[in-house]
């Protein structure tokens, strides 16, 4: 195995390492000399470059909701209107739902961490925020938090159903979210 002053990727391979080993075994498989012996590295690496499991994962799972974040960018960056957005979203709800199961297992691991610790949770929120960002470039905030939630319900439904529902369905539930009137009832409109 190269030592570190040679192998100057090695903790980018660990991080790797250990999302592959949480999507292709879960949560519970996770140990230093597991992911040590995925990533191909000596098991003094592990504690040489995180003080312990826990930063591992963080940091693990910061680099996967980059990733989601990008994908979320990568959609709706190119959306001109409102129009083009609400198709980037059915885009990104489809392809969350039929790509990559690594992702989300990945998700479903993440989230079950946070609904258990703070640290996670706090990582989840920022996720969700990043998110919403891409989102609110294209709709008001309360209708980018809805937006939010449904691409996660959505693609979860999608994804684990025996019959996925189609993309009819998915353009029609983002119509009924996105054409909510958001604006104060002006005086005039009172009796």
């Amino acid at each position: 195995m190269a030592t570190g002053h040679t192998d100057p990727q090695r903790r980018e391979r660990i991080l790797a390492a250990t999302l592959d080993l949480i999507a292709e075994e879960g949560i519970a498989r996770v140990s230093h000399r597991r992911i040590a012996q995925r990533a191909g590295v000596p098991l003094g690496s592990m504690t040489y470059h995180f003080s312990g499991i826990e930063q591992l994962l963080r940091e693990a799972f910061g680099r996967f909701t980059d990733h989601i974040v990008a994908v979320f960018d990568e959609h709706l960056g190119a959306a001109a209107d409102r129009d083009e957005a609400c198709q980037a979203v059915a885009d990104l709800v489809h392809e969350l739902s039929e790509d990559s199961q690594r992702d989300l297992v990945l998700t479903q691991e993440l989230y079950t961490l946070a609904a258990r610790q703070p640290a996670y949770r706090e990582l989840t929120h920022e996720w969700m925020r990043r998110s919403r960002v891409h989102l609110e470039k294209h709709f008001d905030p309360d209708t980018a938090r809805q937006l939010d939630a449904l691409i996660e319900g959505l693609t979860l439904h999608r994804a684990l159903a025996r019959e996925p529902h189609g993309r009819a369905l998915t353009l029609e539930a983002i119509a009924r979210v996105t054409t909510t009137d958001r604006r104060a009832p002006e005086a005039s409109d009172t009796p």
